[in-house]
C-alpha cells in the first residue's frame, strides 16, 4: 500500500462504533478517498476512520428523551470534530438535533437510500396479522404513536439499541414484532428479515431516515471533496423535513413525521404528528412547483407550524 504524498490531502472521518455506523463510515471513506482522487486501495490511508462510543450507544434502558434527546449520539465526535482531532463526521441525520453546535456545518447529503419503515416478525407476515395486545417493540416515539393509532390494543415495548440487538431481542421472544428503518437493514444486508415494508406517505417517517449527513467545520464546508458528496435531489428533501422538525420543537418529545416527494422539480410534502397516546393525528400537505432549498425549508417550516398550533401541548410528551 502506497503512503500519500505530501501534496494528497487527508480526511479524517469520526463516526458512532455500531456495525451500522461503520458500515456507512466505511461506505463514505470509499467515496471521499475517491473524490480525492486517490486508489481504493488507499482509501485507509487518505481518509482514516476513527470510531467513538456515544453515550446515545451506551445507555438503553431508557428513551433518549429521558437522558438528554439525540445530541448524545453526536456529542462526542462534534467535540472531536471542533477540537480538530478529525475533519468531518459521518452520522445517521435522523439521530442529528435539529441544529449543529456552532462552528459546524453539515457539508454534504449523499445520495438517500430507502426511506420506508419495515415490519419484523417471526410469526406474523403482516401488522396487520398480529392478534390483540401484542408486543410491539420500538424506541421511536413516532413508530409507536403511528402504530397505536392504527391499534390501539397493541401494548408498545420500549427496544432500544443497534439493529443486531434488537433482532437478537426479537429472536429471543421479547416482543411480537418489531418496526425498523429499511434502510439500516439493506446497509447491514438484512433486508430479508423485513416482512413488510410500510407506506411511507401513509406513515411519514423520521426527518432525515435513510440519510447520511457529513459534517465539518464551517470553514471547510465548501471542501472539494464535500461537494462530490453531495446530493442535491436528497439535500432538496431533507431541507424540506428538518424545516418541519424545526418548527415542531425538533426534539424526542414529538411524534413527528415528514415525507417528500421530488418530481420534475416539484416537491410536494406531507407532515404528520400525533400525540403520544396516538389518538390524535394532525396532517398537512403541500406542494412547491419550482423548489429549491430555502423555498423547501420555508414549506416544511410552514406546515409544521400550523401542526404544532393545532395540536399545541397535547403533541409533548410528558417527562
Amino acid at each position: 500500500m502506497s503512503q500519500p504524498t505530501s501534496s494528497q490531502a487527508v480526511v479524517r472521518i469520526g463516526s458512532r462504533a455500531s456495525r451500522l455506523a461503520q458500515a456507512q463510515a466505511f461506505q463514505m471513506q470509499a467515496a471521499i478517498a475517491a473524490a480525492l482522487g486517490a486508489p481504493p486501495q488507499d482509501a485507509g490511508l487518505v481518509a482514516p476512520v476513527t470510531l467513538f462510543s456515544t453515550a446515545g450507544d451506551r445507555i438503553q434502558d431508557r428513551r433518549l428523551l429521558e437522558i438528554g434527546g439525540k445530541g448524545l449520539f453526536t456529542e462526542e465526535i462534534e467535540a472531536a470534530l471542533l477540537e480538530g482531532r478529525i475533519d468531518c463526521a459521518v452520522h445517521s441525520l435522523k439521530d442529528m438535533p435539529a441544529e449543529p453546535p456552532n462552528g459546524l456545518v453539515i457539508a454534504a447529503t449523499p445520495e438517500r437510500e430507502d426511506v420506508r419503515d419495515a415490519f419484523l416478525s417471526n410469526s406474523f407476515a403482516r401488522f396487520e396479522d398480529l392478534p390483540p395486545s401484542a408486543r410491539l417493540g420500538t424506541a421511536s416515539l413516532r413508530r409507536q404513536t403511528q402504530a397505536l393509532h392504527r391499534r390501539p390494543d397493541l401494548q408498545p415495548v420500549l427496544l432500544r439499541g443497534n439493529i443486531d440487538t434488537r433482532l437478537a431481542k426479537l429472536d429471543a421472544g421479547e416482543a411480537d414484532a418489531i418496526i425498523l428503518a429499511y434502510a439500516g437493514l439493506r446497509r447491514l444486508g438484512l433486508q430479508d428479515r423485513a416482512r413488510q415494508l410500510f407506506d411511507p406517505f401513509e406513515l411519514p417517517t423520521a426527518p432525515g431516515q435513510g440519510a447520511l449527513a457529513i459534517e465539518t467545520r464551517a470553514e471547510e464546508a465548501g471542501s472539494h471533496w464535500a461537494r462530490a458528496l453531495d446530493h442535491a435531489p436528497t439535500a432538496l428533501c431533507i431541507a424540506a423535513e428538518r424545516g418541519a422538525r424545526m418548527a415542531m420543537e425538533g426534539s424526542c418529545r414529538t411524534a413527528m413525521g415528514a415525507y417528500p416527494v421530488l418530481t420534475d422539480g416539484a416537491l410536494e410534502l406531507v407532515v404528520e404528528a400525533m400525540t403520544p397516546d396516538g389518538r390524535e393525528r394532525f396532517r398537512r400537505q403541500g406542494r412547491l412547483e419550482r423548489a429549491d432549498r430555502a423555498r423547501a425549508e420555508a414549506l416544511g417550516r410552514s406546515l409544521g407550524e400550523q401542526i404544532a398550533v393545532e395540536g399545541g401541548e397535547r403533541l409533548l410528551l410528558a417527562v
